[in-house]
């Protein structure tokens, strides 16, 4: 037995109990006014008086009886309402989007955090077909309803949802199923938003991929690095017996060549080995220069052109692990590559500035990037590349990078014409540069 139908029958047997004691009192009453005021009376008077009795007890009990319903009806009314309205708080303030729908798909309840993850308000959606399934799941969610009824409830599966804006995302989705009092079966969807989750995951995918291919990288080298140096070797030897022939040249080419080849390989070999940071007075235009020399391939296969412009730091030093900045140039150069269309340009140019401070700006005419985008621009795992194209720790780097050598970077973009990076470096000073001689 339920607990309403228990409560059902003690209303009843209360009324009963209450009505019998009423009536019991109304009689014995009368008969006490009987016995006292009209023992002597003839059969007429007492007829009227058992008629008026009869009136009277009816009308207590008529009068008793509807104002304990009422009484009753009143409380189950304030408990209801209360009920409601815990029930409603509970369902606005769940964290989770929450749809109540019957098996047409006709949604009865939307909750707040709905609202917010899809965009629909609850009037919209109220007595509507469920807006929020892309056709492509929708076989899916025949399948999960199908599994519900049979009594298996469908939770924490990740799936595909769609916005009011008609933009499909990644949710996680919990699907119950929900019978009233009164019989009618429903299904109650609980869905969160794991967009974050599953791009973190992604990104740490391409990391573990990425490290793969550095181990594997590393492995390469190792195993170019004797037969490059072998053939290097062997072109001096020649060009020594050769001297001026005709084949001179050529020789020239192929050294130059391997020299490069193995300048690559013994790179691969320094990024798989992470040394600790050696601070020297480098300079920044022979370093800048280095590294777009590195890029040449990368340049020409794009067709890209590049402006060079250091010559207002030559011999301008600053106190720098040549790692860590060659590798900050090639974040920044890499970027500028992949955005830029076949045929675009990249800019590099130094300029010294107050007090003791040397500025690099890259710049370059690509796809540039949205507004939205720039407050993130720096941290970990974001990127605006495409799947495969970027990890999102580039610039993240380069501005630890600055950070531990006492520099700034700040980045200006503008969709659809560039991007421009701002280097800013304390140059290097020697003691014997700081120290003025005297008139």
């Amino acid at each position: 037995m339920d607990d309403t139908a228990r409560e059902r029958r003690w209303f009843w047997a209360t009324l009963m109990l209450s009505s019998i004691t009423v009536a019991a009192v109304v009689f014995s009453a009368w008969e006490l006014l009987e016995n006292r005021f009209f023992r002597g009376a003839d059969y007429i008077t007492l007829h009227y008086l058992y008629i008026t009795r009869g009136i009277l007890s009816s009308l207590l009990l008529a009068i008793w009886a509807g104002w304990y319903v009422l009484r009753q009806r009143r409380r189950s009314e304030e408990e209801l309402r209360r009920s409601r309205e815990r029930y409603r708080g509970l369902l606005e303030v769940s964290p989770g989007a929450v749809a109540l729908y019957d098996d047409s798909w006709r949604v009865t309840e939307w909750n707040a955090a709905a609202e917010r993850l899809y965009g629909f308000s609850k009037a919209e959606v109220l007595g509507q077909f469920l807006p929020t399934v892309p056709p492509e799941k929708e076989a899916e969610l025949r399948g999960f309803l199908t599994q519900v009824e049979a009594g298996r409830p469908v939770l924490d599966v990740e799936t595909l949802r769609r916005d009011h804006r008609g933009i499909c995302f990644e949710v996680q989705l919990s699907l119950l199923p929900f019978r009233e009092a009164f019989g009618r079966n429903f299904f109650l969807e609980v869905t969160g938003d794991i967009r974050e989750r599953v791009r973190l995951r992604q990104r740490l995918l391409e990391i573990e991929k990425l490290a793969s291919m550095g181990q594997m990288a590393a492995g390469t080298a190792h195993h170019l690095n004797t037969p490059l140096a072998a053939m290097l070797l062997r072109i001096q030897m020649m060009q020594e017996r050769s001297h001026h022939g005709p084949c001179a040249g050529d020789l020239d080419r192929l050294e130059s060549g391997l020299h490069f080849c193995q300048h690559f390989v013994q790179r691969l070999l320094e990024f798989s080995r992470r040394a600790p940071v050696d601070k020297q007075p480098q300079e920044i235009a022979r370093t800048i220069e280095s590294v777009v020399s590195f890029f040449a391939p990368s340049v020409l296969a794009k067709r890209a052109r590049v402006a060079l412009e250091v010559s207002q730091v030559n011999g301008q030093q600053v106190l720098a692990d040549r790692n860590l900045l060659e590798a900050l140039f090639s974040i920044l150069l890499n970027n500028a590559l992949d955005a830029i269309a076949p045929g675009g340009a990249i800019s590099i140019r130094c300029r010294t500035i107050a007090p003791a401070h040397l500025e690099v700006q890259i710049g370059d005419d690509g796809c540039g990037i949205a507004p939205a985008d720039l407050p993130h621009i720096f941290e970990p795992f974001f990127t605006t590349k495409g799947p495969g194209k970027g990890t999102g720790l580039g610039l993240a780097i380069a501005r630890n990078i600055m950070v531990e050598h006492g520099g700034s970077v700040r980045l200006e973009s503008e969709p659809l014409k560039g991007t421009t990076v701002f280097l800013e470096l304390p140059l290097y000073r020697t003691v014997a540069a700081e120290v003025e001689v005297p008139a």
